[in-house]
């Protein structure tokens, strides 16, 4: 067992399973942990989880799945409903967790989150460390290639300095929402991040790729040849699709369709490099697509303009007023208080009653209790 010495205490690099098992032994008689994770996605294709970092308020460690067959053992203690798992901004977290290892977190408490409801407009975990504990967190290595071995010692210490400092975080923020009387909220909003999954994209390529929706017709036919040949290259390559070939790059080709490499050396953005090997590649995508029959032209799905009345856009008028009023009343920021989605969603409903506000999907119910007769009051005098 290899393990370095940081200012919080020692911290141990886990890369077997006896010593995992004896570290989920901890865990599971610990009432709060502290978890965090280092992924790959900015260097290969398929992004997975390459560090786990958990501290409780006496130990630390590294453990290290690239180096494990399983993480299994810390699913039971991160399950567990009687311990408090604290994380920082955990939702692709969460989600990643349940990817790579089916491991669920069930008693979550996201100190970003905890942040923003009691108020504070600056909820970066580099932010809360330095304003509360004049602790400096250095950001060296937060692009840096987690999957690569051996972690330096360096890598090490920024690595677990995102959890050594979460518990004595998680004390403060803990006591100021039972303060303001806001730990339901927290917990409502955590239990949503819980029940975060990963899902597959679907559909054409095309949907996912910011700047596609200004196209029509072949140009967003020779996009979708473009990008499913720079998917393949991508997973040829083990590379992130950005890194072979940026989407505004792949936009200008759709849109100029060069018939030759000198055409393709005179984009912008398009390297010598990228020329040369994927070149042919790319001109053919843009033959191709330049083929299709006007029958099989593909289309972005265009969403029905919302048809706003004029007592909508009135009452959106007077929730705004409201909002701007009540957030600074209660000291939360308006976008967490209410955000625009939500209020013109209420906007929408005949009275702002109660089964009304029940049926708007992501509505909280700390909100409808805060607000929902607020609400109701407003629409009623629109």
């Amino acid at each position: 067992m290899s393990s370095f010495h940081k200012q919080g205490g020692t911290c141990e690099i886990i890369t077997t399973e006896s010593q995992l098992i004896k570290v989920a032994e901890i865990l599971s008689r610990e009432s709060e942990i502290a978890v965090d994770l280092e992924m790959d996605s900015l260097h290969h294709y398929r992004e997975k989880i390459c560090l786990v970092q958990i501290s409780t308020r006496q130990q630390n460690w590294l453990i290290d799945p690239l180096a494990l067959k399983s993480l299994a053992p810390l699913a039971e203690p991160l399950a567990n409903p009687e311990i408090v798992v604290v994380m920082h901004g955990s939702d692709y977290d969460i989600r990643s967790l349940y990817r790579d290892f089916e491991i669920e977190v069930t008693n979550l408490f996201d100190t970003m989150i905890a942040a923003r409801l009691v108020g504070l407009t600056e909820f970066g975990l580099a932010a809360l460390l330095y304003a509360r504990f004049a602790v400096v967190l250095d950001k060296k290595y937060q692009k840096a290639d987690w999957s690569k071995r051996p972690l330096s010692r360096e890598m090490c210490a920024y690595a677990s300095a995102d959890t050594i400092n979460l518990l004595p975080l998680y004390d403060q923020l803990y006591l100021e929402l039972e303060e303001k009387n806001r730990l339901k909220w927290l917990e409502e909003e955590s239990r949503l991040v819980c029940q975060a999954r990963v899902t597959e994209k679907e559909g054409p390529l095309f949907l996912h790729c910011k700047g596609a929706g200004r196209l029509k017709g072949h140009t967003l036919a020779i996009l979708e040849e473009l990008l499913q040949m720079r998917a393949k290259q991508s997973e040829l390559l083990d590379r992130p699709p950005f890194k072979v070939l940026s989407a505004d790059t792949l936009i200008e080709i759709a849109e100029i369709k060069p018939r030759s490499l000198y055409e393709l050396t005179q984009i912008k953005g398009m390297t010598a490099g990228q020329v040369q090997r994927h070149g042919e590649s790319i001109l053919s995508s843009v033959e191709t697509g330049a083929k299709v029959v006007e029958y099989m032209l593909p289309s972005f799905p265009r969403t029905a303009k919302r048809d706003v009345s004029e007592l909508a856009k009135e009452r959106l008028k007077n929730l705004k007023r409201w909002r701007e009023y009540y957030s600074h009343e209660i000291g939360l920021d308006p976008g967490v208080l209410a955000p625009n989605w939500l209020l013109e969603a209420i906007a929408d409903t005949a009275n702002g009653e109660s089964r009304e506000l029940d049926s708007i999907q992501g509505m909280r119910e700390w909100q409808k209790q805060l607000f929902g007769q607020d609400m109701e009051r407003i629409l009623k005098t629109a």
